[in-house]
């Protein structure tokens, strides 16, 4: 058996990829299928997912996979799951069914609590021991939400008739027919429970937001036994062996093993991750203190920054301005802008991610001339998120040191765009590698599984493995591009002080 299953669960769709490693251990993507399902947002700030969804999508997904490649399940050594992080589901142990929707990642609804928690003090404690902020953005507020708005919840969870967990506990639950209840330590990190330091649960903040610790999964290493699926799910159990969160996964996928390595995620937004090793760093620039992944009972630590809008704003310049039709329109036409007019774009259609946390600031333009037409927003959108990108590096540098002196590897679909790359590796005067699989989330939930199973080999050999598609070198001189990010610092706090 050769193949590995990687189950990528999202925030609007799932997919399954099936990987293959006959090839000297190699993972090759030779099928895949993919289910988008609908958010709900039933009040404003609210947002919310059908737990039926998540798992029929997953389950439709994964058979479909399977399928198409013709091979059986006989074939498959082993699953690997990643998922949207913080997302939080609570059910009932014996009949499986959740108590409530699923709070998803981006809902705001607790945005009271985490001022009042502020407030009151216990921002300090908390990010020591989690390395997270107070913000509604991680589960632990959302599961205290659960427990006080859901009638006899928090009575039934003190007695053990419950259980919590992001999507990837969710998932494994169904997959295994309610037999295991886990996660691993890169979604448990995102909780804004679990101490980071001792590898467990912490009971202080638990009492804090009064959460009985009965209502919490096993934490495991991403790779490990989660379990076998129930046989009528695919016609034979198959072992589920690896887990790890989406941007984690993404930074495994990116073989960033050695302290020192980046990799950067364009999506809808960005999230950056930097390797910093057995150190778990402190951030005193707003950055995020997490877990990168964990081996043989060893985390390694990271740094996170996210920007709220990256692909966002080419979907803005399509929908909102209706400039272009589709994305590779903007190509063209940021070749196609005069580059002396300056215009600067400051996306914070949604407030500003790290290192900002102004979640209150409105997005802004600067420099429009008489002149200023869809060329020109069209690369003041790309350029923003090269701005946006050299914050969260120059952010890194002040946290750890040596963080953006070296390569930056990129995934996402933004970095099909040649001239946003060019201008990525200009703006931080660093080299932007964009490797030649491109699928580096579903790639991570392979290795781990695939690593765990033993058709792969361990870090090194993956890492041997990873094949670049192209190389960015910076081409901008220093002087030119000292300027250009000064005048982005203006324009960001012109935006702030509005």
């Amino acid at each position: 058996m050769t193949q590995i299953l990687a189950i990528d669960q999202g925030t609007t769709s799932s997919r399954a990829i099936l990987f293959d490693a006959s090839q000297s251990g190699v993972l090759r993507p030779i099928a895949s299928a993919q289910e988008e399902f609908p958010q709900s947002y039933p009040r404003p700030g609210w947002v919310e997912h059908d737990p039926a969804d998540l798992w029929s999508t997953v389950a439709g997904t994964a058979r479909a996979a399977i399928e198409k490649a013709g091979i059986g399940a006989n074939g498959i050594a082993g699953i690997g799951i990643t998922n949207q992080r913080e997302t939080t589901l609570i059910w009932d142990r014996k009949t499986g069914q959740p108590i409530h929707p699923a709070i998803v990642w981006q809902d705001r609804r607790t945005a009271d609590t985490c001022a009042a928690l502020k407030a009151a003090g216990h921002e300090p404690m908390i990010t020591a021991r989690t390395g997270l902020l107070l913000d509604p953005y991680f589960s632990g507020t959302k599961i205290k939400w659960l427990l006080d708005h859901v009638d006899g919840a928090r009575a039934r969870a003190q007695r053990g008739e419950l259980a919590f967990g992001t999507v990837d506990s969710w998932l494994i639950w169904n997959l295994t027919g309610g037999k295991v209840h886990a996660t691993d330590a890169t979604n448990a990190a995102r909780t804004l429970i679990y101490n980071i330091a001792k590898g467990e649960w912490d009971e202080d903040i638990c009492r804090l937001l009064e959460i009985p610790m009965a209502l919490l999964p096993e934490v495991r290493d991403c790779a490990a036994s989660f379990g076998v699926t129930r046989p009528d799910l695919f016609g034979r159990e198959i072992p589920i062996l690896g887990v790890a969160g989406d941007q984690q996964a993404a930074t495994v996928g990116q073989a960033c093993f050695s302290p020192g390595m980046m990799k950067s995620t364009y999506g809808t937004g960005c999230f950056a991750l930097l390797n910093t090793g057995a150190d778990m760093v402190p951030s005193t620039n707003r950055l995020l203190t997490t877990i990168a992944y964990q081996l043989n009972g060893k985390p390694t630590y990271a740094l996170e920054g996210s920007i709220f809008i990256a692909g966002a704003v080419v979907q803005w310049l399509r929908d909102g301005l209706k400039i272009i039709r589709e994305a590779g329109e903007t190509q063209p036409l940021a070749h196609a802008a005069e580059e002396a007019q300056g215009v600067i774009l400051v996306p914070a259609f949604t407030g500003l991610g790290a290192p900002y946390w102004r979640p209150d600031c409105r997005g802004a333009v600067f420099g429009l001339t008489r002149n200023s037409g869809p060329a020109e927003f069209a690369r003041a959108a790309l350029e923003s998120v090269g701005y946006q990108t050299r914050d969260l590096l120059e952010a890194m540098r002040a946290d750890w040191g040596a963080a953006a002196d070296g390569v930056l590897r990129v995934d996402g679909g933004m970095t099909a765009s040649d001239w946003t790359m060019q201008f990525l590796s200009d703006i931080i005067g660093a080299p932007v590698d964009r490797p030649k699989v491109t699928e580096t989330t579903a790639l991570g939930a392979a290795f781990l599984a695939g690593m765990q199973a033993g058709v792969t080999g361990g870090p090194e050999e993956f890492a041997k493995g990873w094949a670049l598609d192209r190389r960015f070198e910076p081409q901008m001189d220093a002087a030119t591009r000292d300027a250009k990010y000064a005048r982005w610092g203006k324009a960001v706090a012109a935006t702030m002080s509005l």
